[in-house]
């Protein structure tokens, strides 16, 4: 099942996407409303330009004090976040979220916003190889 391809993870097919004028707060209200963990931040033509995160509300907004209203997703926003595309295998999705440190990774499709997975979409078996990788390298 570790060789699942991304089409066939994609929880959401039409992710929640923000302009990135959009406050924080609405953003927050977003993720609230739809139990979900982020928001991608898209320009009017619907290309990615970043996305928000549960972590960034924290350490971006509550840590630094920062009014949720009045901040615009634009300047706490990861901009340009990494991504995957859909012909991806669901370890090689696991292995960037792994390595780059993240939870939630975009799935695009050329310049097309096709959806975002995060790591509790993926199967316990594909976690399991991920972490049996991870010991290999460790013991090398």
């Amino acid at each position: 099942m570790a060789n699942r391809p991304m089409h066939e993870i994609i929880t959401r097919r039409h992710p929640i996407t923000l302009p990135p004028e959009a406050s924080v707060q609405h953003a927050c209200q977003e993720m609230r409303n739809h139990r979900i963990g982020a928001v991608l931040v898209t320009d009017p033509r619907g290309r990615l330009l970043g996305i928000f995160t549960g972590r960034d509300a924290i350490c971006r907004m509550l840590a630094e004090g920062r009014d949720p209203h009045g901040t615009r997703l634009r300047e706490v926003m990861t901009p340009d976040p990494e991504c995957c595309a859909p012909q991806i295998r669901a370890i090689e999705a696991l292995r960037l979220m792994r390595d780059g440190g993240f939870r939630h990774i975009p799935v695009v499709d050329g310049h097309r916003l096709v959806g975002i997975v995060s790591r509790g979409d993926f199967l316990s078996d594909e976690h399991a190889r991920l972490e049996d990788e991870s010991h290999l390298w460790e013991r090398i």
